[in-house]
């Protein structure tokens, strides 16, 4: 799609907002082991009755930890529901209005018109649609705001904080669906949003002996943008996509992969710091060479750290994957090293799985 066609032009994703029990707890966790760094605060000392969130960032990622103050607000009912999970993927836009206005006669459900919040640093424009679940995409419009966050926080430096781990920028995104909705949505993404499919896999390429899901990946025109969407498929057990969907109670962002340069020390500094990972069978590494050639990071660290490899066309990647980082059973994160590959890890996933397997036997939830 070229730009002159792009009607939803994306430079970026803008921030992942959670909604979470003890946001004051929850910062301390990312800051601690994320190596996340305090950003900006809104509450009750900025005038907020209902609500209270912290902002943290590590290289372009920003994420939003937010808390309700009251019984029966919106966000005290998501976390009730949900748990611990992400409400707003917003979406860094140079035009709010235009593409809230866009995706609405697309066929769009509105979250929110556009709405101009202001303070002293200029103004940010807000508006937001609803996708899968009800999990939201914000559009932000910030080019003429100049302050650290949004209009109504101030900033937050408190005097304990823990080095960054060398995370980056936000590499994709994975939404879990329900039964036959992966296309229903992978159709929104293309006629509202304006987004292309760039990778399919089906319930062959993902599947163990037990479990099996289809999944297709979305993306912007500019490639920023990358959103894998599974459902779950046919087999002998409970999927890890049924397991999601059962504890979240519907559809909601599996997991968020974050890029790192360096993913040996950034793995080695997660782990330090008490950050669990799957533990993938030795025998994965036996026939590496074989399956990806030559790398230029030694077999045995990537062993000892669990780090997955996969190649294509355009190169290789590293990746792993954190066990869930709340007590249900659903938002992990990714950690992954891109060294020209544009690909997913698709040689990754049957080790993967039965990784994951592993860990939902253990829960008896498989």
């Amino acid at each position: 799609m070229s730009l002159k066609e792009d009607f939803l032009p994306i430079n970026g994703t803008d921030y992942v907002e959670f909604y979470v029990g003890n946001a004051l707890q929850a910062a301390h966790y990312y800051i601690n082991a994320f190596g996340f760094q305090p950003l900006a605060y809104a509450g009750l000392e900025t005038g907020l009755k209902d609500r209270t969130s912290y902002v943290l960032k590590q290289g372009k990622i920003i994420f939003v930890l937010t808390s309700s103050l009251i019984e029966d607000s919106p966000i005290a009912k998501h976390q009730k529901l949900h748990g611990d999970g992400i409400k707003f993927v917003a979406l860094w836009v140079d035009d709010a209005r235009s593409s809230y206005k866009e995706t609405m006669s697309r066929g769009a459900k509105s979250f929110s018109e556009p709405i101009v919040q202001k303070d002293e640093h200029g103004e940010v424009v807000t508006s937001g649609i609803f996708t899968y679940g009800e999990t939201v995409h914000l559009f932000v419009e910030r080019k003429n705001y100049k302050g650290i966050f949004l209009p109504g926080y101030r900033g937050w430096n408190p005097e304990y904080k823990k080095p960054d781990v060398g995370l980056l920028y936000v590499d994709h995104m994975v939404g879990n669906v329900g039964w036959n909705e992966m296309n229903v949505w992978a159709k929104f993404y293309e006629n509202v949003m304006g987004f292309t499919q760039i990778v399919s896999f089906d319930d062959k390429d993902i599947s163990t002996d037990y479990t099996a899901l289809m999944s297709k990946v979305m993306s912007n025109s500019n490639g920023r943008i990358k959103f894998p969407i599974n459902e779950p498929a046919e087999g002998r057990k409970k999927s890890q996509i049924e397991e999601f969907l059962d504890f979240y109670n519907g559809p909601g962002v599996q997991h968020v992969a974050m890029a790192t340069d360096d993913i040996v020390k950034t793995v080695s500094e997660l782990k330090s710091r008490g950050v669990e990972f799957l533990s993938i069978p030795s025998v994965y590494y036996d026939t590496v060479f074989e399956r990806v050639g030559s790398i230029d990071e030694e077999i045995l660290v990537l062993k000892k750290l669990g780090i997955l490899v996969d190649r294509d066309d355009e190169g290789y990647l590293l990746q792993i994957f954190s066990k869930p980082v709340q007590d249900r059973p659903t938002l992990f994160y990714e950690i992954i090293q891109r060294k020209g590959a544009i690909s997913f890890g698709k040689g990754n996933f049957k080790a993967l799985f039965e990784a994951i397997e592993e860990e939902q036997a253990r829960r008896g939830t498989l």
